[in-house]
């Protein structure tokens, strides 16, 4: 059943080994560089609580008379789409920001290895039984689930067995108890979640049946053997009012050491199996794309009204050239929406009889997300003005001889006061000029694999066949060129 923020919180102080800046952290939900992403998990644990929330974070299990969160429900009907979509957004508003690795956004790639049960079962039918069980267990038990993908990999010209074997993860030992694994993997939240599907990144693994880096399992991101070395993080390098976004909403990554970690048998989703670990990865984006990109969603609504509200202060909203940049914004912001209604309305079942929205349009909708992000930065940089990056901090503001003079040039009228004033911009420049903004958006740019991945889903999932029979007939082309016999 759905926990509380505080469970929550109790559930991560597990004695984990987590270090940042050279320190060994005590308590990740205390320590200052965590405390602020970690009370915005526990919040949305909460809100599934709150009588104003309740029955839109969660829903009532029929089978269990239970309560579980709308985020980890399998996706049947469109109506389950329209409500975790609805969620998320609850989410974002009720936080004030984005978060992204919270578990709604990763818990569909344990769904997306649930449809390949076919290929699992012609190994060993106990891998498909062990996903059912984690896919139930996530619902009812309501754990932070995150995602652990990318390695270090090393050098890439060479293949994994002809350098040091632990740039990719790999299993070096089979017990009675399970595999031992090591090697390592970047995830995002690992310090502060509670497990993670990891899985491999390898693409291509030729004529190679069976691999020992062909794995993907459950890992307890409390279990012994792992070290969680993360980076630096945002939140605390500068006050609140001048960094509102680094200091509530920075998700810290970290690359997580497999050092001979004991993995039980029944955590174990797939192993020694490339052809299911090709299976993961061509599919591992079909349902979890759609929430990352509702994310950037929330996103350019964050710059819109931001760059508005700077344009209006000054009456540039009048100007022509002003608008044409703000309906730019306003173009890639409905683009995106309407990838993302089209794809429920038009919705697919998978091969396990899940509903998975429309795959040719999710990931269409997801190049014009993230492939524009960039430029529609700029374009809100350019909106907001060079005041961005000009604008002394908070405390020359309070300082007593500074601020008659700070009041006098920022100021703009009585609606627009200084220290209005001084919030936006202040806003402005964490959105999308601070260390904080650049991190966000490399993030972006490839939390999902990188952008040529993406291209390479749509060409996967695009129907090709309607435009080449359409040209066939119509230049009377024969029946060879399409293949047909």
């Amino acid at each position: 059943m759905i926990r509380t923020g505080e469970e929550y919180r109790e559930s991560i102080r597990d004695g984990r080994e987590v270090w940042i800046g050279g320190e060994r952290v005590k308590d990740v939900t205390s320590h200052p560089a965590f405390k602020p992403i970690v009370d915005v998990r526990a919040r949305i644990y909460d809100m599934a609580h709150d009588e104003q929330h309740q029955d839109v974070m969660s829903y009532v299990e029929e089978e269990t008379n239970s309560r579980n969160a709308i985020g980890l429900r399998l996706p049947h009907e469109r109506q389950d789409w329209e409500d975790k979509r609805v969620a998320v957004d609850t989410v974002m508003k009720d936080i004030g920001g984005v978060v992204i690795r919270v578990g709604d956004e990763t818990i569909g790639e344990v769904w997306s290895l649930y449809d390949g049960k076919e290929v699992l079962d012609a190994v060993d039918p106990q891998f498909t039984r062990n996903i059912e069980k984690h896919i139930s267990r996530a619902l009812r038990a309501d754990p932070f689930h995150v995602s652990g993908n990318t390695d270090p990999k090393g050098d890439r010209s060479k293949r994994p067995q002809d350098q040091d074997p632990d740039m990719l993860l790999h299993v070096v030992k089979e017990t009675d108890a399970g595999i031992v694994v090591r090697g390592a993997k970047y995830e995002t939240a690992a310090a502060y979640a509670n497990q993670a599907f990891v899985k491999p990144t390898i693409a291509n693994w030729g004529d190679d049946a069976l691999s020992d880096y062909a794995v993907g399992f459950i890992m307890d991101l409390g279990a012994k053997g792992l070290r969680h070395i993360c980076r630096s993080g945002f939140a605390g390098r500068g006050t609140a009012k001048d960094y509102p976004l680094a200091n509530r909403f920075d998700e810290i990554d970290a690359l997580v050491i497999f050092d001979n970690v004991l993995i039980p048998w029944e955590d174990v989703l797939f192993y020694r199996h490339t052809k299911a670990a090709t299976f993961i990865r061509s599919t591992l984006h079909r349902y979890s794309a759609f929430p990352f990109v509702q994310r950037v969603l929330t996103l350019a609504d964050m710059m819109i009204g931001t760059a508005l509200h700077n344009v209006r202060q000054t009456g540039l909203d009048k100007q022509q050239a002003v608008r044409e940049k703000l309906a730019t914004l306003a173009c890639w912001r409905e683009t995106i929406n309407a990838h993302l209604t089209a794809s429920i309305a038009l919705a697919e079942k998978s091969p396990a009889g899940l509903l998975m929205p429309n795959q040719s349009l999710l990931y269409t909708g997801r190049v014009q997300a993230i492939s524009k992000l960039p430029e529609m930065m700029h374009l809100a940089r350019e909106l907001c003005g060079g005041q961005i990056c000009l604008t002394p901090d908070s405390s020359a503001f309070d300082d007593p001889e500074l601020a008659p003079w700070l009041a006098k040039y920022y100021s703009v009228n009585e609606n627009w006061v200084a220290e209005d004033r001084r919030k936006l911009l202040a806003y402005a420049r964490d959105l999308l000029n601070s260390d904080y903004a650049g991190h966000r958006l490399t993030f972006e740019l490839f939390a999902q694999s990188p952008p040529f991945a993406h291209l390479n889903a749509v060409y996967n999932n695009f129907d090709f066949s309607g435009p080449l029979d359409f040209v066939r007939r119509s230049a009377d082309l024969s029946d060879r060129v399409m293949g047909v016999k």
